[in-house]
């Protein structure tokens, strides 16, 4: 007996016709006529391999979650390989495992149908979510829109639209039909409102290109008038800014030229400017030494001193004339703050020497002094009398006299 009759699944007959055992039997699953019955047996344990490869295959897919349909589908073709397979193995293991698997395959269905549902229901969900940002996005009020950025939320919108469409599960086509026919209209209502607005636009950049032109020439005509022309031209720079824009191809020629017109006025000035600083120079120099004269005047506790000598400075400053504008602040603040210091004199005599208040000043003084004398003896009484208490009372009230008269001092 031969290695090869002793194969539990298998034998080879001397001309090399190679057999399976079965429960039914011996049946004939080739010839390998050009080899020993050892390598003819393992050529057809190789197919068995292979089988056994794919039925393996089969169940990992199967645990994996692959479809049911193909989990079905691939059942059937290897339950039907298995039935004739021409190979040498326990083929009815394997088909048992094949029929095994067959009966997970509608466990498999349920569960994938209700997978497929739960990711159907989240795509619904999701899409209808897309719809409704559109439609708030359609229902805000068109006039406050800032389009360029609607337009790009459209943009970005149906780029999520098309992108769920392609990537997520197929909607029934009753849902996926409403929900578009929301979307379209959504974005018609927008589109519609764009034009809208910048057909709108157009007209109103089309009327602000109309007045600032007219602005321009005006501005134009001023600029014979020189520096005399700015206040009319500031006038009408308060205009420009009201007016709008007329759209950035337009704004920015109407605007040099606007500017320009303003640059020749304003170099008119410059002139006149550098003239007066010219003229009025020697003046200043002359304005900045009696301001050197005047202001040691400050800390003057004359008054009569102080009010002759600011007279005579008074006098000589309005003879010197004018200094060059962008310097009268300067001056002019100095020599207010002398003025006042000396003003600020008289008030201050007159206020110590009115009649009334002195009359009234003398007579309270008189009136303290009588006080003051009365409490000094009454605390020296009290003292002599052991009685501190009271002198401490006394001398609190001795003491707020005092400053009540050093107050009218």
């Amino acid at each position: 007996m031969t290695d090869s009759d002793q194969h539990p699944w298998g034998r080879v007959d001397d001309d090399g016709s190679v057999y399976v055992r079965e429960a039914e039997g011996e049946r004939l699953v080739g010839q390998y006529p050009d080899g020993s019955k050892e390598e003819a047996l393992r050529y057809f344990e190789r197919k068995f391999t292979d089988l056994a490869g794919q039925v393996t295959l089969l169940e990992q897919r199967a645990k994996r979650g692959a479809p049911a349909a193909d989990i079905a589908k691939t059942v059937k073709t290897l339950s039907a390989s298995l039935a004739s397979a021409n190979a040498v193995g326990d083929l009815a293991a394997l088909q048992k495992r094949v029929e095994a698997l067959q009966s997970t395959v509608s466990e498999i269905t349920e569960k994938q149908s209700a997978e497929d549902k739960a990711l159907v229901d989240q795509a619904i969900l999701d899409r209808t979510a897309i719809v409704i940002e559109i439609e708030t996005l359609a229902g805000h009020d068109p006039a406050k829109a800032q389009w360029k950025n609607v337009t790009a939320q459209i943009d970005e919108l149906f780029g999520r639209w098309q992108k769920h469409q392609q990537e997520g599960p197929r909607l029934p086509r009753a849902e996926a039909g409403e929900l578009w026919k929301r979307f379209r209209e959504a974005r018609t209502t927008l589109e519609t409102q764009r034009k809208a607005f910048f057909a709108e636009l157009d007209q109103v950049h089309r009327d602000a290109r109309t007045r600032k032109q007219a602005l321009v020439e005006q501005a134009e005509a001023l600029e014979a008038r020189g520096s005399d022309g700015i206040p009319a031209y500031r006038d009408l720079l308060a205009q420009w800014k009201a007016t709008g824009r007329a759209g950035k191809k337009y704004d920015d020629a109407l605007w040099d030229r606007f500017k320009a017109a303003g640059d020749v006025l304003y170099s008119a000035r410059s002139e006149v400017a550098a003239r007066d600083e010219s003229e009025f120079g020697e003046n200043l120099t002359a304005k900045l030494a009696l301001l050197e004269e005047a202001e040691p005047l400050l800390k003057e506790t004359d008054r009569t001193k102080a009010r002759e000598a600011l007279i005579s400075i008074q006098r000589r400053w309005d003879e010197i004339g004018k200094v060059p504008r962008e310097q009268v602040k300067t001056v002019e603040d100095r020599l207010r703050r002398v003025e006042t210091a000396v003003r600020k004199l008289d008030e201050e005599h007159w206020s110590r020497n009115n009649p009334e208040k002195k009359a009234r000043s003398e007579g309270l003084a008189s009136q303290l002094t009588g006080a003051i004398e009365k409490l000094q003896r009454e605390i020296d009484d009290a003292k002599s009398a052991g009685d501190t208490k009271k002198a401490a009372e006394l001398q609190e009230a001795l003491d707020a006299r005092k400053v009540w008269l050093d107050a009218l001092g």
